[in-house]
């Protein structure tokens, strides 16, 4: 297989944290229930996962391990621009607000399981990024994986360094 690039739109989400409550079935016996508190999760791994589906063709999921890069394309805030259009002095240059990247990027994962990898595990190596989109660009993430099975990698060495 070869590497798979595609374009979400939209304003990415982030994954948000985890909550487990203990609850006691009808039968008396205890068990978890994991929910995802983030607000606006549903819709944008939703998106992902489509547009991720669009992109696979048909394809199964990769075997084995992955590289992911992903660029998420923040929206700027309507107070960064001036009445035409142009950018204020004291618009900042970096994405460095919430959501933060590792929180987008389990969103993202999360989606991806199951349609372009079998799980998010077999992602091994790759660079996220998030930066604000100019004012001709539309804010999404922009995602490549690559396959590294039969890839001439280096080996990792094991050997304890001391």
């Amino acid at each position: 297989m070869s590497t798979i690039r595609f374009i979400v739109p939209g304003v990415p989400a982030p994954g948000g944290s985890k909550k487990a409550f203990i609850v006691r079935t009808r039968t008396g016996a205890l068990r978890s229930n994991i929910v995802d508190d983030a607000k606006r999760n549903a819709p944008w791994r939703s998106l992902v996962s489509v547009v991720a589906m669009q992109a696979m063709k048909g394809l199964p999921p990769f075997q084995g391990p992955i590289k992911l890069d992903v660029e998420f394309r923040m929206p700027r805030a309507k107070n960064h621009y001036r009445k035409n259009g142009a950018l204020t002095a004291s618009a900042p240059r970096d994405h460095t607000k919430k959501p933060d990247r590792t929180k987008l990027l389990r969103a993202l994962e999360d989606a991806l399981s199951g349609i372009v990898w079998r799980d998010d595990t077999q992602v091994v190596g790759g660079e996220v990024t998030k930066r604000f989109v100019g004012y001709d660009e539309a804010p999404g993430a922009a995602v490549t994986v690559v396959p590294l099975l039969g890839i001439d990698r280096p080996a990792i060495s094991t050997r304890a360094r001391g």
